[in-house]
This record gives structure tokens, sequence and C-alpha cells, in this order.
């Protein structure tokens, strides 16, 4: 079967998509909203069934894979929910101290795309963490419409705790050599930013499509940022020129990439937003900016 992209949506499926996965409408909205687009004979529940991730087609690292060895481990957070979970991923074959890298998942938790990612970025030389905020939840649940609902009621103070903590575990992990960078998307990117303003010795960042900071904390950045946005995504765009001014007035190391004609989510492969040449870019974007900034 011939795999679905942006381009066999109509634009309005896909703002409706958007406002769906982030919380805005319930599945009930989306469909009730998507009936009138449900043409030659798709219904909405199809449309949306074409519009939800599928994991095990998109999967580019297997979690056996003998190049890698992951694990899922906990780690104390005294200021946020006590403790967090993550998925750890090292290479096989450590040689020397590596950088390491806290890759943030959207508002689903850590699903089987963000573990994929982990890998991903583990065969490039680094060591990577990637945490589950829905840990104190119970854990993603394998479900997305029971992970967004499950977001909604994470307090969030706590859960950038526990993200400021997993940082903290990178920087003073024994294989480390002490760089830290962070990788984000979504929900990820916005926390992305936010640690961006909060640890002052961060290596690099890079925030994918990510809510901005609020501007009078943008002058606590001191790492240098590499940004990633999507040309259609009107949402999260409204505020990068404020964002981009404050970054300017702060004298912030920043580079931005908006990618045209592309939609919110286009690194994630795992759904038809996914856009393979932009994503293909971006990420060799990441990969060298990390190398630039956290190897010794």
């Amino acid at each position: 079967m011939t795999r679905k992209t942006a381009k066999d949506f109509d634009p309005e499926v896909l703002k409706l998509f958007d406002r769906y996965v982030h919380g805005d409408i319930s599945r009930r909205g989306f469909l009730a909203s998507a009936a009138k687009f449900a043409v030659a004979g798709l219904t909405a529940e199809v449309l949306l069934d074409a519009l939800n991730p599928r994991y095990a087609e998109a999967q580019q690292i297997k979690p056996d894979d003998t190049r890698i060895t992951a694990e899922y481990v906990e780690y104390p957070s005294p200021q946020g929910y006590g403790k967090i979970r993550g998925y750890r991923v090292k290479p096989a074959r450590l040689e020397g101290k590596l950088p390491t890298v806290l890759v943030v998942h959207e508002n689903r938790g850590l699903n089987p795309h963000i573990e994929d990612i982990a890998r991903r970025v583990t065969l490039d030389n680094f060591i990577a963490f990637a945490p589950d905020a829905l840990y104190p939840l119970g854990g993603y649940p394998g479900d997305e419409d029971k992970a967004r609902e499950l977001f909604q009621q994470l307090d969030q103070d706590k859960t950038q705790n526990d993200f400021l903590a997993a940082a903290a575990v990178l920087k003073s992990l024994p294989e480390g050599n002490g760089k830290v960078g962070v990788v984000g998307f979504c929900y990820g990117g916005g926390i992305a930013n936010f640690l961006a303003t909060r640890i002052a010795d961060l290596g690099a960042v890079v925030p994918f499509y990510g809510r901005q900071p609020a501007a009078e904390d943008v002058a606590n950045i001191k790492a240098p940022l590499q940004l990633h946005y999507a040309g259609e995504d009107e949402r999260v765009n409204a505020g990068w020129p404020t964002y981009e001014r404050a970054l300017k007035d702060a004298g912030v190391a920043y580079k931005a990439y908006i990618y045209p004609g592309v939609q919110h989510g286009f690194n994630n492969d795992t759904t038809p937003r996914y856009d393979e040449a932009s994503a293909k870019l971006a990420w060799e974007r990441t990969i060298g900016f990390f190398n630039t900034h956290l190897r010794s």
C-alpha cells in the first residue's frame, strides 16, 4: 500500500488533526468536523486512522540492534515527581567519554517513535536518554488518546523539574564527557527551550517546532540554539517573531530554519505529516550541530 503524505489530505483536515493531537478538540470533535471532508467512500474514522502513527512501519533501529545497548533506568528527581524513568541508549562499544543528548518527547510520553529517535542519536556516537514524563501516572499507556488524556493531568512544574533532573543526570554520567545537548519535538521542543533558560551550561539545544519561552526569560539562555520550524505551522510560528527579537536583544547564538510547505510534526516519520526531504535535512543539521558543540 502506498504511504500517504500530507498532500493526500485537505489542509483543513490537517489543521483539525493538529488541534486534536494537541488537545484543543476531542476525538468526537475531530470526527464531527472532518465528516464533511469524507468523500469517495472515506469516513471521518478512516481519515483519522490514516493520520494516526504507524510505529512499527517507521522503525529505523530495532531495540535489539547489536550496535547499541538500551535499557530503562530510574533516577531521583526530588524537586519533581520524586523519581524519573527513561530509556537510556549507549553505543555497544564505548571508546572514551561520549557527549550526551537528552531526547524529549511530544505530548504523548515515551512512545516507540521517541525510543527510535534515541537509538538513532546513539548510532551517531552519543549517549541518549529519553525520559517519560508520564511515568508518575503509570508511563506511556500504548494508546495515543489515553496518553494525551494522562498528559493533561500532569503538574507541569513537577514535570519541568523532572527534565531538569534528567539533564543533571547526563551532566554527571560517568561515561559522558560532561557536555549535554537537548533535542525535543513539539511539547519536547518547548521543554528544550525551557531548559535553555534554566541551565546555563547546556552544550547545545535543538527544539523542533516547540513552544517559545517567555521573552523575559530569553536573556538567561547561554547555550547555542538551532531551531526548526514547519512552514505551515501557524500555531507555533505565531510566537517566533517575538522569540527571535528577544534572542537578538540578548545576544544569544542561534540559527533558525523554517521549512516551507511542511506541516507541524514533519520530522515524525510515523504519520503522513512526515516530510522526508525536510526531515533528513533537519536531522543532518541537528547531528552536525551536536558534533560541533558537544565533542571535546
